[in-house]
Parts: structure tokens; C-alpha cells; sequence
């Protein structure tokens, strides 16, 4: 029997820019263990990847191609298995949706940042979505241990220049590539 894959919901503001990067880069990277989606808290919904975001996603390797806007709702928050927000207030409104889910809840930073960690535990686990699994459920009581404060939001690039675009998608890559690292090693 098929393991279910991870629903992943990406959370920005407009779902034109950031977030379908993240979910882009997540489905191109790690396949079909995961189903990633994504939203918005104040979506342009049914439009599709920016002009200035989507040849960055494509060169990564991942297609944009009939990408639609959504506005997110609590029902995509209840069926995420993880949700990563581009920044805390995406993360927050995220959780007021449905708050049984603020385990499961991280920037995208932040999850990168803990579970690239040289203290987070081994996965145990074996295959992709199930190292997933692992990542989520070690992760969430590391989000406290940090030191300090991190500035764990990605800039909106919407309506800036070509190179703050570039700049906030080397960000989300980085970050997804941490994650893809641990849930495929």
C-alpha cells in the first residue's frame, strides 16, 4: 500500500510570489511523497505566478504552469500535515484558522533553520514522507530552544525591483533546499 504523500500548505500574502515558490520547488524536489499547495491571506485569486517570480521558480528546475491563486480557508489549514508561512504574521493568521494546528505551523526559515540543525535528531524513518513525518513531529518542541530573536520573514517582492525578486527566491531556495536535504538523505 502507497504511503499517503505530506500535504504541505505555503502561506504568503497574495499567492502570486512566494508561496507558490515554496510549493513549486517542494513538488519538483521531493515528488510524490508530497502534495504541496498553496494560499493566500490576501490572495489575487486565480492568478497565476508573477511576471518577475516565475522564470526564478522555473530556473530552479520547477514549472509554474497552471498556477492559480487561492485564498487560504481553515479547511486547507486542517488537512496540512505542515504549513510553512513566509513570514510569523502569515504563520499566525494561518493558525487562528485552526489553532489545533500550532505544532504544525513554522516559517519556512524557521523549519529550515531547526531541522538543518547539527542538534536535531537523526530521522529514524525511511522513504521520504515518512522522514517527513519525523521532521514535523521533532521539530515543533525545537521552536522554542533557539537563542535570541531571528528575523525569520521573507521580504514581499511584490512591486519592487527584478533584484529583491531574485533575493527573496534565494531565500525560499535555500530554505527548501535544507529541507529536501534532510527528508531525502
Amino acid at each position: 500500500m502507497a504511503m499517503e504523500p505530506v500535504r504541505i500548505l505555503a502561506v504568503c500574502t497574495g499567492n502570486i510570489c512566494r508561496s507558490p515558490a515554496v510549493e513549486r520547488l517542494l513538488a519538483a524536489r521531493l515528488g510524490p511523497a508530497v502534495d504541496a499547495t498553496s494560499a493566500g491571506t490576501g490572495a489575487v485569486v486565480g492568478h497565476s505566478v508573477a511576471e518577475l517570480m516565475a522564470p526564478l521558480v522555473e530556473s530552479a528546475g520547477a514549472s509554474v504552469d497552471g498556477f492559480e491563486a487561492r485564498q487560504i480557508t481553515p479547511a486547507m489549514v486542517k488537512a496540512a500535515d505542515l504549513i510553512l508561512a513566509l513570514t510569523v504574521d502569515h504563520r499566525a493568521k494561518a493558525v487562528q484558522l485552526a489553532p489545533a494546528k500550532v505544532l504544525r505551523a513554522f516559517t519556512l526559515m524557521e523549519f529550515a533553520r531547526i531541522v538543518g540543525s547539527p542538534d536535531f535528531p537523526e530521522i529514524q524513518a525511511v522513504g521520504v514522507a515518512d522522514r517527513l513525518r519525523e521532521m514535523i513531529t521533532l521539530a515543533a518542541p525545537r521552536r522554542m530552544l533557539g537563542a535570541g530573536v531571528v528575523d525569520d520573514d521573507i521580504p514581499d517582492p511584490i512591486g519592487r525591483s527584478a533584484e529583491v525578486y531574485a533575493s527573496s527566491f534565494e531565500m525560499i531556495r535555500n530554505a527548501v533546499d535544507v529541507i529536501v536535504a534532510v527528508a531525502r538523505s
